[in-house]
C-alpha cells in the first residue's frame, strides 16, 4: 500500500503540523513497514494557484506552450493521490484557513472525472475507500463550545472538501492553542504525538 504524506506548513523545523504529521508516518510505518511512502512538501515545491488558462484547458481549450510544466505537475500531483491508499497531511491553520499552498494542492485534486462527478442527483465522489488522516495545528481554540467556533474553516473544510469526494471519515489530530503560551504549546503538542501513537495500523 502507498502512504501519501503531504506538509504545507511555512515554518520547517519550527512547525507543529509537520511534527505531528511526521509522527503519525512513523507510528504507520512501524505498524506496517511493507508501506511505501511518497512525500511532498508543498513549500519547497509549490504549486501554481489556479488561473484562467488553467480553467479553459480544463474546459476543452488548447493548453498554452507555457503552462505544459505546470500541467505535468498537475498530472503528478493527482496520480500520487489516486495512487496512495493512505493521505497524511499537516494543515495548520493561517488565518483561520488552510495554507494557500495546500489550497493549491487540493485544486489539482478535486478534478471532475477523476474524483468526483455531477450526475442526475448531485455530486458523487469517486475517492472513496481511502484513509485520510490530518494533524492539524491552531493558535487559539476553536471547539464547538468556543466564543471563536465560527472563526474554524480549517477543519471544517478539510472535512467538507473530502466528504465532497467520497472520503467521510476524516481523522484529525489537533494540537490547539499553540500562541496562548509555552506551557499551552507543549501541552497541545504532546497531545497531538500521543495520540498519533495510538493510532490504529493502516
Amino acid at each position: 500500500m502507498k502512504l501519501l504524506h503531504i506538509d504545507s506548513s511555512v515554518l520547517g523545523h519550527h512547525s507543529v503540523s509537520r511534527q505531528v504529521s511526521a509522527a503519525i508516518v512513523d507510528r504507520l510505518k512501524q505498524a506496517t513497514p511493507s508501506l511505501q511512502v511518497v512525500y511532498r512538501d508543498l513549500t519547497q515545491t509549490p504549486l501554481a494557484h489556479l488561473s484562467g488558462s488553467h480553467l479553459a484547458v480544463a474546459q476543452g481549450a488548447p493548453a498554452p506552450a507555457e503552462l505544459g510544466p505546470d500541467l505535468a505537475a498537475s498530472a503528478a500531483v493527482l496520480d500520487e493521490f489516486l495512487a496512495a491508499g493512505i493521505v497524511v497531511i499537516g494543515a495548520p491553520m493561517y488565518n483561520f484557513t488552510i495554507p494557500s499552498q495546500l489550497k493549491a494542492w487540493i485544486d489539482r485534486i478535486l478534478v471532475a472525472g477523476k474524483t468526483f462527478k455531477y450526475g442526475a442527483t448531485g455530486p458523487e465522489g469517486l475517492a472513496g475507500g481511502k484513509r485520510v488522516i490530518v494533524a492539524i495545528s491552531r493558535g487559539g481554540h476553536y471547539g464547538a463550545d468556543t466564543p471563536y467556533a465560527a472563526g474554524e474553516h480549517l477543519e471544517t473544510y478539510l472535512r467538507w472538501v473530502f466528504g465532497f469526494i467520497g472520503i467521510t471519515s476524516v481523522e484529525f489530530i489537533p494540537a490547539d492553542g499553540i500562541q496562548l503560551g509555552p506551557e499551552h504549546r507543549e501541552k497541545a503538542i504532546t497531545g497531538a504525538l500521543q495520540a498519533a501513537t495510538g493510532l490504529r495500523a493502516a
